[in-house]
């Protein structure tokens, strides 16, 4: 089944405009998909399809300053805004949504159900994350990122290549994906998301210990899922995180890394539809 999304735009907080995509019935049980940092919505493609498939209605958003969303004139960039916008779109269901965070995401999930709201998801699947992360694994990721803020690539091939150095894994031939990741400006090529992300910036949770104890709130059920090559969330993170919300269920993919949906899709997806089908309020699967 090849379905296609409906493009939506919601109001987040202080009114930006957040672009999403929609797959299924909206009738059916919501599921917010988050990105990381520096990524869009179409990060989700696959997942996303696959939640549809099984009865879900799964909506996938652009974060503030990412993607075809809305860039904050002022830099509010801080954890706090990125979770109150998540706020605004759960919000929007009449039920509870299961939200799937990567990364960002899932510390946007984390801030908004133990700080914000600790009725505001019905399940959190957090996508290689937990409050303290690894800083050699998150230096990695910044100093990618930081990497072309200014320069941009030539080309979309300039940018595969500096892609498949920086995962490890060989340069794909359908860089269809890729450019909707890129915006093009006089010729050249540039991340999709406003390199005011990464400015330094004082206030919100930017040390582990607000987050942790903003996930200890956390009572909803909670899959942690790990790339097992990741070196931004270790054995040693997951370790505290299981200790912080015993409740909380673990999956460790083999073969992925901190892209865990993109690394190994199908295992993820299935992990995903497993754990949201076991919760109380379970998706029907369309005919």
């Amino acid at each position: 089944m090849d379905l296609q999304p409906e493009r939506l735009e919601y109001e987040g907080e202080e009114g930006i405009t957040l672009v999403a995509d929609a797959w299924g019935d909206p009738a059916n049980p919501p599921v917010i998909l988050a990105h990381g940092g520096g990524q869009t919505r179409h990060s989700w493609g696959g997942t996303a399809q696959a939640l549809a498939e099984r009865g879900w209605y799964a909506v996938a958003y652009d974060h503030r300053g990412h993607g075809e969303s809305e860039w904050s004139e002022q830099g509010l960039y801080e954890m706090g805004h990125f979770a109150l916008d998540m706020a605004c779109l759960a919000r929007t269901f009449a039920t509870p949504p299961a939200v799937v965070g990567a990364s960002l995401g899932g510390m946007s999930a984390m801030w908004g159900a133990g700080e914000l709201d600790v009725g505001m998801f019905s399940a959190i699947v957090l996508v290689d994350v937990t409050p303290r992360l690894n800083h050699l694994g998150v230096q990695k990721i910044f100093d990618f990122m930081h990497e072309h803020i200014e320069s941009g690539f030539g080309s979309l091939e300039e940018a595969a290549d500096a892609v498949a150095r920086y995962t490890g894994r060989p340069r794909r031939d359908d860089l269809s994906g890729l450019r909707k990741n890129l915006r093009e400006r006089e010729g050249r090529y540039y991340w999709h998301w406003d390199p005011n992300f990464f400015a330094p910036r004082e206030g919100g949770p930017s040390a582990p210990e607000p987050l942790l104890a903003a996930a200890s709130n956390i009572t909803v059920p909670v899959m942690l899922i790990r790339g097992r090559a990741s070196d931004v969330v270790t054995e040693h993170e997951v370790r505290e995180f299981l200790e912080l919300i015993p409740h909380a269920e673990y999956v460790d993919v083999d073969k992925a890394r901190h892209m865990v949906a993109g690394d190994r899709n199908d295992i993820f997806s299935a992990a995903v539809i497993e754990f949201l089908e076991r919760l109380p309020v379970v998706g029907v699967v369309s005919g």
